[in-house]
């Protein structure tokens, strides 16, 4: 019998100073059975990271060709485009031809920096790809914030970003690797 994806849901309040964005979103994250609360946590950042009208979770793992979030038009056409860990060169190139921006958020440094340097100057000449580093630290700490009915509240403001609850806030560092033109 094959398991079924745990469901989590999460009240994320999102006050954004630098993009001017101030919102409350109620979600609903299936976290497949191969996923650890980590990467969840990761996938739950770059929603807050990337927050905009029409963001939404795909079927992320259970896909191949979908993201773990998108942002799509009405007329269908790729908005955003966000990636987590260290996809394949082939993935971000088709990800690139289909998408207006692409963003991949990696974690697990020291396999993330290895895929970086290995991939760097073929992903260079994609304009529209950003790739960010999130630092082993804030995810450990974000993955405390785990919990089947989560409450968050995220704050960004001159690119330092709090995330927390009500037992407490983290700051959570990342690094660019590679900004979008």
């Amino acid at each position: 019998m094959a398991l079924k994806a745990t469901i989590f849901k999460a009240e994320l309040h999102i006050a954004d100073m630098d993009r001017h964005y101030y919102y409350s979103h109620s979600l609903t994250l299936a976290r497949h059975p191969s996923e650890s609360d980590a990467r969840m946590m990761v996938r739950l950042l770059a929603f807050a990271l990337n927050a905009q009208e029409g963001l939404q979770f795909t079927k992320g793992l259970s896909e191949d060709d979908e993201p773990e979030l998108w942002q799509r038009s009405l007329s269908d056409e790729i908005g955003l485009w966000v990636d987590l860990g260290q996809p394949d060169e082939k993935r971000v190139r088709k990800a690139c031809a289909r998408a207006e921006k692409v963003s991949i958020y990696t974690y697990q440094q020291r396999s993330a920096q290895v895929w970086w340097e290995q991939n760097r100057a073929k992903l260079q000449r994609f304009s529209n790809l950003e790739v960010v580093s999130v630092a082993d630290e804030s995810v450990a700490a974000l993955t405390r914030f785990t919990a089947r009915t989560m409450r968050l509240q995220c704050n960004i403001q001159d690119g330092q970003i709090w995330v927390g609850d009500d037992s407490g806030m983290v700051d959570v560092a990342l690094t660019s690797w590679k900004a979008a033109k």
